[in-house]
Order: structure tokens, then sequence, then C-alpha cells
């Protein structure tokens, strides 16, 4: 076998090393959920809920079992919000379903009641607190951007 000179090693080396760093990378496989008529139906079971410091929220369908979008129910106190206003890239929907809530989005707030939907959009600030004087129950639907 022919010997390499030093300097012809550092450059063979140097291209490996290169071609290493620009190899296509394989994406990880995601694991298949087992989707079933059982695990489909999901029935709120408060004692399945998770505490807050606000009350509680309860995932109906979360990103480890969803191909992409999550279902979460929060229950807000009076006087509270699960977290101050914030803002991230995916887009988000709240479905108000009992109490009166107070919805912030970019530098505005409106008080929103049952049966309303409250949109937000990527990237803006928004933010959601209870209004009023009984707990605050809405819906958050979210798309999960792995």
């Amino acid at each position: 076998m022919k010997r390499l000179n030093k300097f012809t090693a550092v450059i063979v080396i140097s291209v490996v090393c290169q071609q290493m760093g620009y190899a296509q990378k394989v994406p990880e496989t995601k694991q298949v959920s087992n989707y079933t008529i059982e695990n489909c139906v999901n029935q709120f079971d408060l004692s399945k809920a998770k505490k807050t410091n606000s009350g509680y929220q309860y995932w109906f369908a979360d990103k480890k079992f969803t191909e992409e979008n999550t279902l979460k129910m929060s229950i807000v106190e009076p006087g509270k919000s699960t977290h101050a206003p914030h803002r991230h890239p995916e887009e988000e929907f709240f479905y108000i379903l009992e109490g009166k809530a107070s919805f912030y989005l970019d530098g505005k707030t409106v008080e929103a009641g049952p049966n309303t939907s409250l949109y937000c959009p990527p990237n803006s600030e928004h933010g959601i607190s209870n209004a009023g004087d009984k707990d605050l129950k809405y819906l958050v639907i979210k798309k999960d951007l792995r």
C-alpha cells in the first residue's frame, strides 16, 4: 500500500472531515402512535387535571399523542391569568366555554364571554386572564411546531 506524505494526509483528513460536516442528516423517525377508538376519545376527568398557580389545565390531546395539533382546557380562578403576555411562532386559538375573559393582543384588550373564539396570530404578543367573579373555562388549540 502506498504511503501518503504528511501534506497529502492532512488534505485527505481535511476533505473527509469537511464532507462529514456536509453529510445529509437523516431526519428522526417519528414514533407512530397506536390510535384506537379507546384512546381517541378523551372525556374530561378532573383527577387527571394538572394543578396550576391560577387553577388547573387538562390536556385532551398533547404533542406526545397527536400528529401536530394540541387541545387543552384551562380553568382560571377569578382575577388570575395562566401567565404574563408572551409570544411564540405558533398560531393559537382560545375558545371561551364559561366565564369572562380579558384578552390582550398586541397592545389592545377586549373582554369576551362564552361561545367566543380568540385568535392569536404567529409571533403576536397575547395573553388571557379571568375578568369575572367565577372561574374562566376555555379551550386552547395550538399547532405543535416540532
